[in-house]
């Protein structure tokens, strides 16, 4: 029979007693059918031991990757990077100025609890492997809406991993834009884990309790054995001798995932630890000096021409007393200076000593009134955050800076020369560089 095959037992008759082979059915060659699959180790208690660190972390990346979403201030111009979300924005909340680590703390769980996540997911992955390929897809209405509840899940899962990763490597190789992807993505993906958990949790439980986790951490290669037959239909018919132990495979799952944390952590804690960060793409030193730290944009990369940045660069203070000023004339008024955080979306984060003006003089200097909130346009002209806009309570906030320098040095073109935004909690892409002109506005 060409293109498929009747099942077999191991000596090529009928399916040995036990096996749970249906006789006499028909499958696809390869992957579809039973005997394919021979790992000793899947079973229902190892893919619930990987569920359920799964289920405890996957929450908490979705939750402060949607949080990372309100630090952005959609709901003011010029800042919804996705403006298409609809009622998926209900949650949205005016982003504070304080605690000023808080941005820093969100995004860093994000991305590196997301990289540390890696390894469990794909074992958690390998362990269901034969599930995907139950032959035939479904045999109920009910199983059906199971496998298509399983594809969303997988599908939306890998999705948000590979996208996530991609972006924070700096590799926009999408055919689409990010941002929008992956929030709806992570709804789609949350809406189906929500489900999944509800119809297969009872049956994890009974699983995790099918068998000691210290018994088997205890277990030797020479005693490991196959779990008995399951309904899912993840435990081999026809297993193979192991060659690894289960406490063996869950020491390789976790030492992966203690590589990966380590190898990323060093890009949020920084210090001495941003060397170690190899698998982020800020992770190396910048040139000696005071503003040796992360750049996430260069000059170069933005547009910015030398000759803009020079003595004829001016800034705008647009308001009811329109003002211009040169970088001598903001030296000259009064200057603050705060040691403060700046965090990217990618997960990256430095704290520096930063000097400059304070927005909340520029706007009084400006005319602007109290309550007013700012939107800031940049010199640049490549990317999609050359203009942000500012609450009113980040530019009250008297440690919300146009900073003109950086550890008692003036900032470099890379770092935004002639000044730049710093203001407190807020996402990286909000501190814009190369400031031309700061629009002091009420948004309503």
């Amino acid at each position: 029979m060409s293109g498929a095959s009747r099942e077999r037992g191991p000596a090529g008759g009928e399916p040995a007693k036990g096996e749970g082979t249906p006789r006499g059915r028909v499958w696809p060659r390869g992957p579809f059918r039973p005997e394919f699959w021979r790992s000793p180790l899947r079973g229902p208690w190892l893919t619930a031991v990987f569920g359920l660190v799964l289920l405890a972390g996957i929450p908490i990346v979705a939750l402060t990757g949607l949080v990372s979403y309100a630090a952005y201030n959609p709901r003011l111009p010029g800042n919804d990077i996705t403006p298409e979300r609809g009622l998926l924005g209900f949650y949205l909340f005016d982003w504070p100025t304080h605690p000023v680590w808080l941005y820093r703390l969100n995004q860093g769980v994000h991305v590196i609890l997301g990289l540390t996540l890696v390894p469990l997911l794909l074992a958690k992955l390998w362990s269901v492997i034969p599930k995907l390929f139950a032959w035939p897809p479904a045999r109920s209405p009910a199983q059906l809406l199971e496998r298509a509840g399983l594809l969303l899940l997988v599908g939306g899962v890998v999705f948000q991993f590979v996208t996530g990763i991609l972006n924070i490597q700096l590799l926009y190789v999408f055919p689409f834009s990010f941002y929008p992807a992956h929030l709806y993505g992570a709804w789609i993906f949350l809406a189906a884990l929500v489900a999944h958990v509800i119809l297969k949790l009872p049956r994890a439980i009974t699983a995790l309790r099918s068998r000691g986790f210290r018994q088997e951490l205890r277990t030797r290669l020479r005693d490991t054995h196959p779990e008995p037959p399951d309904p899912d239909g993840l435990v081999p018919v026809a297993p193979a001798p192991p060659t690894i132990s289960r406490r063996g495979l869950l020491a390789f799952v976790g030492g992966g995932s203690l590589t990966m944390f380590g190898l990323s952590v060093g890009q949020t804690v920084d210090g001495p630890l941003r060397g170690t960060a190899l698998l982020a793409p800020h992770g190396r030193t910048y040139g000696p000096g005071p503003n040796d730290f992360q750049v996430n944009k260069t000059a170069a990369a933005m547009g910015i021409r030398e000759a803009e940045t020079g003595p004829g660069w001016r800034l705008a203070l647009t308001g009811p007393r329109p003002v211009r000023l040169s970088r001598a004339d903001l030296l000259a008024l009064p200057l603050h200076t705060y040691r403060l955080p700046i965090a990217c979306v990618e997960g990256w984060s430095t704290e520096q000593e930063w000097t400059g003006v304070r927005l909340a003089d520029l706007a009084r200097l400006a005319g602007a009134a109290d309550g007013s909130g700012v939107f800031v346009r940049s010199l640049q002209r490549g990317g999609v955050f050359g203009h942000a806009s500012l609450s009113a309570r980040q530019t009250a906030d008297p440690r919300s800076l146009l900073a003109l320098q950086v550890n008692g040095a003036d900032l470099s073109m890379d770092h935004g020369f002639p000044a730049r935004v710093i203001v407190p909690n807020a996402p990286g892409v909000h501190n814009t560089k190369w400031v031309r002109e700061l629009d002091f506005r009420s948004f309503s």
